[in-house]
């Protein structure tokens, strides 16, 4: 039986002490597309932050993965749910790539693997995305995937000096289902 979080391109897994340094390579490569800035952070501080995330214990559905590329083992980039309402049945999730990992189908690949989890297994009714609006590289992803813009939110954030517009898409369990299978294991 092959493994639910495996795919053709991708696997996802948990966050390992070791991976500190992708995460460090993430936070540079988000500042440069123009993402929020935050001040710097050392190595150490990376370090110490990647073991308590390997240790830590699963805040319910809340989560954060690796996303590794099944041909090297290299790490590519990361995805995680949050801020997930089980009552409601809805959770918010995030997704970031390495700047030379983008545009080779690993996002779409962990994103529907997380989807398929969350809806599937946990029997989630939406997802929601929140997107930057200068982004359009992860506009177009989504659509692809089969989620609706359900709102910008205008001047939502403030970075690199100025006000932006964040984009809200959501997608539904029954839309995903007509669009990707619910089974991880064909």
């Amino acid at each position: 039986m092959a493994s639910f979080w495996t795919g053709e391109r991708v696997r996802l897994r948990g966050i390992e002490p070791d991976d500190w340094t992708a995460f460090m390579g993430f936070a540079v490569d988000e500042e440069r597309l123009g993402d929020l800035l935050h001040p710097p952070r050392s190595a150490e501080g990376f370090r110490a932050w990647a073991k308590d995330q390997a240790v830590a214990k699963s805040d319910g559905d809340c989560f954060g993965l690796v996303i590794e590329a099944v041909d090297t083992g290299q790490i590519v980039g990361a995805v995680g749910s949050h801020h997930a309402d089980p009552r409601a049945g809805w959770f918010e999730y995030g997704i970031t790539m390495g700047a030379g990992h983008r545009r080779k189908g690993y996002a779409a690949e962990a994103v529907v693997m997380l989807l398929r989890f969350m809806f599937a297994e946990r029997r989630y009714h939406k997802c929601e995305a929140r997107i930057f609006a200068h982004n359009e590289a992860s506009l177009a992803l989504h659509h692809r995937l089969g989620f609706t813009e359900e709102g910008r939110l205008r001047d939502h954030v403030f970075f690199a000096g100025q006000h932006h517009d964040l984009v809200v898409m959501g997608i539904l369990a029954d839309e995903f289902a007509q669009l990707h299978s619910l089974s991880g294991l064909e």
